[in-house]
């Protein structure tokens, strides 16, 4: 347990949550926010149309509400 504490190293808290939070905005963009370069869709937008395919929602088919394909 000593070991750990002489490891420390003092940081300005006004720094490190600076870049925390920079680092995790930078993540839910990459992650959420920007297009996929293989088909151009977002994530939500991907698992609506996964979602609508599995529950045979086509264009000929009787319609289905909204809150059964999001969840």
């Amino acid at each position: 347990m000593e070991q750990a504490a002489k490891e420390t190293l003092p940081i300005s808290l006004e720094d490190e949550m600076r870049r925390s939070y920079l680092d995790y905005a930078m993540s839910v963009i990459v992650g959420r926010a920007l297009p996929d370069v293989r088909d151009g869709l977002k994530p939500v937008h991907r698992r609506v149309l996964y979602a609508m395919y599995e529950l045979n929602n086509d264009w000929n088919r009787a319609f289905k509400k909204s809150a059964r394909i999001v969840g």
